[in-house]
């Protein structure tokens, strides 16, 4: 098929069946981390790029041939809102199918108010937000002439006031650009007045065309969930599990540890269990006798989890 492709495994929408509306590569931003490579030409007005009968006679034909869609996600070939029948194409499935529709969008045009309606009845949105400046928002995402972050910011919170569905915003962690603590609180701030449901962080895992777009350490993904989950609820990537097996001294691993960033208390009584496997008792007695040891103190955010931080850290 020529705009519908899947289903395809993926972590945040399970078997999900994507819906290609655009021509590659049409976008309004042309971000150092795109694994579509470089936007050769900006393109700033919607069209309907392709006839919206033919796309939906895909989507019903995909529908009809798998037994497993958990989403159907409109995810483009560049900017998903360029495409003008997209408002109508939601509406269309909703009448077909309750399999939810997601749409992935860089949320450049939600400055629109045509656009805002649009995506009223799909059931998740999930727009970028990858920097707290306009800077940093430049450098990131070197958006179209007119595209300005001001005007980004605006689209988003102008659509969280009229979207009652699933607004879980995008962050693209990059090492060195948005991963420091002040970058961190910029964005933050923002997410603020935004007001999403969730937060995703992702990582730039796919090949860039730019040298200089790095994967984050595992101390950077700390830190960013541990921030932004003082606003939001934070979705962070999958990460290796932590191993206590060949530590000869834990309390000063744990030190080490929380040093660097902040240890979530599920991770660290998971590496126990493991430790020491079934006995329950030895495990709560273990983080007893850390807690006791005056060296830490933990905090609860928003999204209930439990970190670690060192006693001093305020």
């Amino acid at each position: 098929m020529k705009h519908v492709f899947g289903p395809v495994s993926s972590k945040r929408l399970g078997q999900s069946l994507g819906v290609d509306v655009l021509p590659p590569k049409s976008c309004t931003w042309n971000c150092i981390y795109c694994q579509l490579g470089k936007t050769r030409i900006y393109v700033t007005e919607r069209r309907e790029f392709f006839p919206r009968e033919e796309i939906l006679a895909e989507i019903k034909q995909a529908i009809d041939g798998s037994a497993a869609i958990d989403w159907i996600t409109f995810v483009g070939s560049g900017e998903t809102t360029l495409y003008k029948g997209l408002g109508w194409l939601i509406r269309e499935i909703k009448k077909i199918t309750d399999i939810p529709v997601a749409v992935i969008t860089n949320g450049s045009l939600l400055s629109f108010e045509e656009v805002r309606d649009e995506l009223l009845q799909a059931d998740a949105v999930l727009p970028s937000l990858n920097a707290g400046s306009a800077e940093l928002f430049d450098r990131i995402d070197r958006p179209a002439p007119g595209f300005t972050y001001e005007r980004h910011i605006e689209g988003l919170i102008e659509f969280r006031k009229v979207y009652h569905g699933m607004l879980w915003v995008e962050v693209m962690l990059i090492a060195g650009m948005n991963d420091s603590t002040e970058a961190l609180q910029d964005i933050a701030l923002v997410l603020e007045k935004v007001k999403p449901d969730t937060v995703h962080l992702v990582l730039p895992t796919r090949p860039s065309t730019e040298s200089s777009v790095r994967l984050p350490s595992e101390n950077a993904i700390a830190r960013a969930r541990f921030i932004l989950s003082h606003v939001v609820k934070v979705v962070h990537p999958v990460k290796g599990s932590m191993n206590l097996k060949s530590t000869a001294d834990i309390i000063e691993t744990v030190i080490a540890i929380t040093k660097r960033h902040p240890l979530q208390e599920r991770e660290l009584r998971n590496a126990l269990d493991e430790l020491i496997p079934d006995e329950p008792d030895q495990v709560e007695l273990v983080i007893r006798q850390l807690l006791g040891s005056g060296k830490f103190k933990t905090v609860m955010l928003q999204d209930g989890e439990v970190y670690w931080v060192p006693a001093g850290n305020d």
